[in-house]
């Protein structure tokens, strides 16, 4: 979260596009992963409750791609930032809109 922070200002500046990976286990105790665009939750949400230890910082069905491996269900979603890509053979991939 300190490298989170530390990128912030840039991020909510338009200088820097940071996607996130994260891997970790929801309230109801299932283990959920996905890329979160940061950009984009920074606008959508406030985040300070996970800067100040308060909340986890969990993936969302509606990020970039999130999977809850105990339910098996997968979403992706397009932000303004990034374009998923998700029928390549390399596996999945985030393009850059900007």
């Amino acid at each position: 979260l300190a490298a989170l922070a530390e990128r912030e200002e840039m991020v909510r500046n338009g200088k820097l596009t940071t996607i996130i990976f994260l891997r970790d286990r929801n309230a109801k105790g299932q283990e959920v992963s996905g890329y979160i665009d940061f950009a984009h939750r920074l606008k959508a949400e406030n985040l300070e409750p996970c800067f100040d230890g308060k909340r986890k910082l969990l993936p969302k069905p509606a990020d970039l791609s999130f999977y809850n491996w105990e339910t098996q269900t997968s979403t992706s979603n397009h932000t303004p930032n990034f374009q998923v890509i998700s029928d390549n053979e390399s596996g999945l991939l985030f393009k850059n809109k900007r």
